[in-house]
This record gives structure tokens, sequence and C-alpha cells, in this order.
């Protein structure tokens, strides 16, 4: 079978107007946007017009029809591959509010996807309908502080049967996006099995949980390398016996890892390639900054090996992009298994990569590079921090080798 991993006729001219509205409306809203955090008297609340920046030009992407891309193969969206959608996260990966604007934000993607595949027709109603439209934002809550979570088999929290009601208790961190104000539903991994009952992968399952049911508070926000990320927020939160109907279950008792599965597998690959987005856009910034920016009479670029650090960083972007789309073309065989040791490659390449790209770009910006006047720290944060997100580098390196060492196996 052939491997095309080229753009459609069909994607391109929605992918000219997601570039068109990246490059020309919402990078420069973005850091209008930013900067009103904390103006609120309170990090994790909008101001005026922080709410006015996101609204409106959600509202002119939708009123353009730039909606809902990650839908792939569905009939509530456009219907565009993994490969086509893998395109668009590149360019929405050029700015923080990108994938918001388009309503292709993490968590909410995935959560909608869970929704979509394991929903309830009440869950699809009360909660998959807002978040399609774009009116409340999720969280997925699957860390926990007092155990290896890259071993999700480890997870403690615990969900007890009470006649017709589940009742939580324990604590979950880094439940990214529960911070927003907007932030209404959770999507919650828990221990419904004791160890040793069955199979170690049968023994949690997966709930529906509003944010605003009693008993479950927010302790504080996660600090990535000292920065909140406000107002999207990764929050630590405690579960006190904190009750939900038995409705809130999905797909079954005891199929948790089952819905975190056909969860993560395509939200990797959109992580991955919003990160070739950030490459591209450091990339852009420690171009402009060589040619522009002179020290001993030269151009920056004309100094010491900057022609090599610049052919460097574009060969490693190109891998790391072809390796992203075979991973996404896999996917659209409809064989996750297949899949997963592409998709563990890439969850290790892409990062690792856009870290490289933006620390050379650093480099070239010297000290405004670390500061708050370009985006490079910040994008170095989030890219840091994807290294652990979805799983750590050495998880997936061992699922990569696994799968390597099985024609090998006697």
């Amino acid at each position: 079978m052939s491997m095309d991993l080229g753009m459609t006729d069909r994607l391109r001219p929605i992918h000219a107007q997601v570039r068109d509205m990246m490059q020309n409306k919402i990078i420069a809203a973005d850091a209008q946007y930013h900067a009103e955090i904390g103006k609120a008297g309170d990090r994790f609340v909008f101001t005026e017009r922080q709410t006015e920046i996101r609204e409106s030009l959600k509202a002119e992407a939708r009123s353009k029809d730039l909606w809902n891309f990650w839908l792939t193969d569905s009939k509530r969206g456009y219907g565009l591959s993994t490969v086509e959608y893998a395109y668009l996260a590149e360019q929405m990966g050029w700015c923080l509010l990108g994938p918001e604007i388009f309503n292709c934000s993490a968590p909410d993607t995935g959560n909608m996807e869970v929704f979509e595949r394991y929903g309830t027709d009440e869950h699809k109603e009360q909660w998959l309908k807002p978040l399609l439209n774009g009116e409340i934002r999720s969280a997925y809550l699957m860390t926990e502080p007092a155990v290896a979570s890259s071993d999700a088999t480890n997870l403690e929290f615990s969900a007890v049967k009470d006649g017709n009601e589940w009742v939580f208790n324990g604590e979950k961190y880094w439940s990214s996006g529960a911070g927003d104000p907007r932030c209404q539903v959770y999507i919650l991994m828990a221990r419904t099995a004791a160890r040793g009952e069955g199979s170690r992968h049968q023994q949690h399952s997966m709930f529906v949980v509003p944010a605003d049911a009693k008993g479950v508070e927010i302790l504080r926000p996660m600090t990535v390398f000292g920065h909140d990320d406000a107002p999207h927020g990764h929050m630590h939160i405690r579960f006190d016996n904190v009750r939900v109907p038995e409705s809130a279950l999905l797909l079954g008792e005891g199929r948790g890892f089952e819905v975190s599965q056909g969860r993560l597998g395509p939200g990797r690959i959109h992580h991955c390639m919003r990160a070739i987005g950030q490459a591209e856009r450091a990339m852009e910034l420690m171009c402009e900054r060589a040619y522009n920016r002179t020290a001993f009479g030269k151009p920056l670029a004309k100094l010491g090996a900057n022609y090599d650090i610049i052919a460097d960083c574009r060969i490693r972007i190109e891998q790391a992009r072809l390796l992203c789309l075979k991973a996404a073309w896999m996917m659209d065989q409809g064989d996750p298994r297949a899949a997963a040791p592409y998709i563990s490659q890439i969850k290790v390449a892409a990062p690792q990569m856009a870290l490289h790209v933006v620390d050379e770009a650093m480099q070239m910006w010297g000290g405004t590079g670390v500061s708050q006047d370009t985006p490079l720290a910040q994008m170095w944060i989030g890219l840091r921090t994807l290294r652990f997100a979805d799983g750590p580098d050495a998880v997936h390196r061992m699922q990569v080798a696994r799968q390597e060492l099985k024609a090998y196996r006697n």
C-alpha cells in the first residue's frame, strides 16, 4: 500500500485559511491575551478584554467553518484523516491561543473523543454538545501524587460502588485545564477492583464527574518551572466522598484502560504536530535575528557556526515532521497496535527536536531570548513539560525497544 503523506486537495484551502488566521490575527492576539493574566485580581479569572479577544476570534473561525477539525472521520466534524489534521495541528501550534480558537484544544479534544465514542446519550447532550460548541472546557484526571502514574496500573484513587452511586476518594494532580473557570466536567480514571482481582489492566474504570460536585476541592495549581500556567492551570485536586450516579461510568467497569488508549493515541500525534509548529516559529525568530542583529561588525548569521546551526535545525524539523506524518498515516489504517510504536517514536522525537530548535533560537537572541520579550522561554517550558505529558520519554523508548526486539525472540 502506498503511503501518501502530502497535503490533499481537500485540505489545501482549509490549511490556507487556518494559516492566514494564525499568522495575521491569532499570534498577535495571543500576546495581548496573556498580558491580561492577573489583571482581574486572580490569575485564574478572565478579564473582560481576554474574553473579548478569545470569543471574537472563535466567532470568526466558526463563521468560516474552521471548527472542530479534530473530529476525524466523523459526521460531526470535517471528517479529515489524521494525516490531514496533523498539518492543521502544526499551524495551530504556533501560539498557545491557537488551538482554542478552532475548538481544537487539549485536553478537550481527547475528552470530546471519549464522549463521542463511549458516552451515553445523556453524556453527549449534557457535556459533548457544549464542548463541541466551545461553550465550556474540561479536564482529564489521571495522574496521582502518591504513585508512579507513568504505569497507570499503579493508580490507587478509589471508586467504590454504594447502591446506585459511585463514591470517590483520593487525590489527582497535573489535572490540566482544571484551573480554567469555564471547566465544568472531568473525565477521571479510578481503581474499581483490588490488586490481584483479574487482569491488572481490568482493575480501573473511567468516569464522568461534574467539576462542581460536592466534595471536590482544588488544593493548588501545580507550577511548571515556577509558572502556574494560568488561566489554564494544572491543578492538584482532592476528592472527599464525592458521589456520582452509576451512569457516570464510561463503557463498563474495568474498562478504563480501553477508554484511555482510545483517547491517548490521536492526542499524542496532535501534541507532537503542535510541537513542530512551535519549532517552526522558533526557526523563524532565529533566522530573523540572524539577519537583523549585528555583532563584531557582521550579521549574526555570519558569525561562528550559525549557518550550520540553522541548517541543522531545518533538517531536524523536516525529519520529525515526516515521522509524525507517518505515525498519523498508521493511525488512519485503523490498527492502533500497529500504529503504537510510531506514536511512541514521535512522542520522544518531536518534543526533543523542538526543544533543540528553541534552545538554538534562544542562543541567537541572547538575554532577550530567555525573557518575556520573545515567546521562546514560554515555548521551552511547555515543550520540556511535554516530555512528561502522556508518558515520559523512558516509557515510550521502552515500548519502541520491545517492538524492535520481538523479531529476535527465540
